[in-house]
């Protein structure tokens, strides 16, 4: 990935009686053109793992990511695991919009803030002008499903290890850990070693996991935790955004899931990258760019025309 040259701003708000932290990319917006607001995934992990989304702050937009509190820089000093709900952290991009004087924007989230930005959509929120549902699902329930039916294309010795582990109760392990790495390296970020702003973000979450493991569960396919029945399929129709959906061909968000979202949000794009997995943004970092930047040039050039 190439570091922008853009300046870069950091600082925090205050929020729920702690501070979320953020980082802005680039000094403003060229005429006619909106700011990117990024919700990072996990829940529970950092914005680092869509650094290389950098690169769309040298198209005009400023690039604005926050941990989302609870999470690596925003973290808090004590163990609050009845605290991190869907509602705090939809109230959260508010919260940042607000601080920041976000007036209108375009709305980016990845995996689990796909999940939150949807939500946030559903809120009907004023100067919301593009959804970027970034290998998101719109129901855990089918989430698990496909995450099994790719669990059972493992090797068998892994597929054993996994639910060994799982019935002892003994996810901690380093033996569990490495046969979920088997599955995360297929499905998760094909780029091996990691990308390090990649890294940095599995880090984090290791360092700090309550809230994934809240919400969550242990692993990507061990969802055990609140989101559990999370499903949004029915409300779909209500998000009025213009939607760009993508996700990658060995994504963990299988295409059925991506499809699901696409067929649900009226009018909505999907694009499918067929070098990627779940993290196609740094899989195949340069089309990435090219597809949200034309998607974004087009809905800035609609509304031109509606203004």
């Amino acid at each position: 990935m190439t570091a922008t040259t853009q300046p870069i701003q950091e600082g925090t708000i205050p929020y729920k009686g702690y501070e979320t932290w953020y980082r802005i990319v680039g000094n403003g917006e060229e005429p006619g053109k909106f700011p990117l607001l990024c919700l990072h995934g996990g829940p529970g992990a950092a914005h680092d793992y869509l650094e290389s989304l950098d690169a769309i702050a040298d198209t005009g937009r400023r690039v604005i990511y926050y941990d989302q509190i609870g999470c690596s820089r925003s973290a808090i000093p004590e163990s609050k695991p009845e605290m991190w709900t869907i509602e705090l952290y939809v109230e959260e991009v508010d919260a940042v919009r607000q601080a920041l004087g976000l007036d209108r924007i375009h709305l980016l989230g990845q995996s689990w803030g796909g999940m939150l930005a949807m939500e946030y959509a559903l809120t009907q929120p004023r100067g919301l002008e593009s959804l970027t549902i970034a290998s998101s699902p719109a129901s855990m329930i089918q989430w698990v499903e496909e995450a099994n039916r790719l669990r059972a294309d493992l090797p068998p010795e892994v597929q054993q290890t996994l639910l060994r582990h799982e019935a002892a109760g003994t996810v901690d392990s380093p033996e569990y850990q490495e046969a979920m790495q088997v599955f995360y390296d297929r499905h998760v970020c094909r780029v091996v070693p990691n990308p390090e702003y990649v890294q940095r973000s599995f880090a984090s979450i290791a360092a700090n996991p309550e809230v994934y493991h809240t919400m969550n569960g242990p692993s990507e396919f061990h969802v055990v935790g609140t989101l559990k029945e999370w499903d949004i399929i029915p409300r779909l129709g209500e998000i009025r955004a213009p939607t760009l959906v993508t996700s990658g061909r060995f994504d963990e968000a299988t295409p059925l899931i991506a499809e699901t979202v696409r067929n649900g949000i009226p009018g909505a794009e999907w694009v499918i990258f067929e070098e990627s997995s779940h993290m196609a943004h740094a899989e195949e970092p340069e089309r990435y760019m090219q597809v949200l930047d034309a998607f974004l040039t087009g809905v800035e050039d609609a509304v031109a025309k509606e203004d």
